[in-house]
């Protein structure tokens, strides 16, 4: 199908952080080796210690700060927050070029998606991930231990053309997310099957593995999928372009950014793609039907 864009384990960077400039790096790593000179020769010649711990917790504050935006970044965090606070678009306003957010109900194009383990027609983006538990040997207590400790052995992501109708005019736009389109999915996938304890894996589980040379041997393993069905209420951000009186919401050429989230205390994060989420209003689980078996 040439008009499905997908992605398998190794996905395109689509959203990565503003690099701190070298100056500013240069000039942090001068006032921290300074600070801790001046702290240390203090703590020896003075015999205060207040300075020195302030110094120490100044910069924890700050080694805390980079992991907090470290760890939201995997999450996406700031690409979520963007796609709730961006203003809704009206396409009967809207001009060519623009930068939209639009909200609608989804509907197929020429060609439907089906997901790969719970099977789910007629949908339009559809992602399954497996994860293997790579403890030290010692086994989950349930199955939302730490996700450091599952690790991601196998990804599919596809995404395909779609009309999305305007819940503000009423106009019906297509969605161009097909055709090698960077999609930025803000799905949140379902926990289907997670193996504990298990000699055999399901029949279909097993089946499923084969069909994608992975290894059915009896382990600890956890599969997720999402997907967005037609019927559902979806929200688009991308460019909007008009040909013949068909609008389209495309990919944007260029990155932009989220911007400064200091209430959230998060740096800019660039995106590239289109981004594709639920609204406020939908919960992060939107997959019909959604179930979650565990196999003992």
């Amino acid at each position: 199908m040439n008009d499905l864009s997908n992605t398998t384990l190794r996905e395109h960077n689509s959203h990565s952080c503003k690099p701190i400039p070298r100056l500013a790096v240069c000039i942090l790593l001068l006032v921290f080796f300074v600070g801790l000179s001046v702290s240390v020769f203090i703590l020896i010649v003075v015999h205060n210690v207040f300075f020195f711990l302030s110094f120490i917790l100044l910069f924890a504050l700050v080694l805390s700060f980079l992991a907090w935006n470290k760890l939201n970044w995997r999450r996406k965090a700031a690409v979520f927050w963007c796609l709730r606070s961006f203003p809704d678009s009206d396409l009967a306003a809207a001009t060519e070029g623009q930068l939209v957010k639009i909200t609608g109900l989804v509907s197929c194009g020429s060609v439907s998606l089906e997901s790969s383990y719970e099977r789910a027609a007629r949908c339009t983006y559809v992602s399954t991930l497996l994860y293997e538990y790579g403890g030290f040997g010692v086994k989950p207590m349930n199955a939302n231990s730490s996700c450091l400790q599952w690790n991601l052995k196998y990804c599919e992501r596809f995404s395909t053309d779609f009309y999305i109708t305007d819940r503000k005019s009423g106009i019906r736009a297509m969605v161009k997310a097909g055709s090698g389109c960077k999609v930025v999915p803000l799905i949140v996938e379902s926990k289907l099957v997670t193996t504990r304890q298990c000699r055999t894996l399901s029949s279909h589980l097993r089946k499923w593995l084969q069909e994608r040379n992975l290894s059915a041997e009896a382990r600890l393993l956890r599969l997720e999928e999402g997907y967005v069905q037609e019927g559902s209420f979806v929200t688009v951000i991308g460019v909007l372009r008009r040909n013949n009186d068909i609008s389209m919401i495309v990919q944007p050429q260029e990155l932009f950014s989220t911007g400064c989230l200091w209430q959230k205390l998060l740096l800019p994060v660039d995106v590239d793609g289109l981004i594709l989420g639920f609204p406020d209003t939908a919960g992060p689980n939107m997959n019909p039907g959604y179930t979650q078996h565990l196999e003992q």
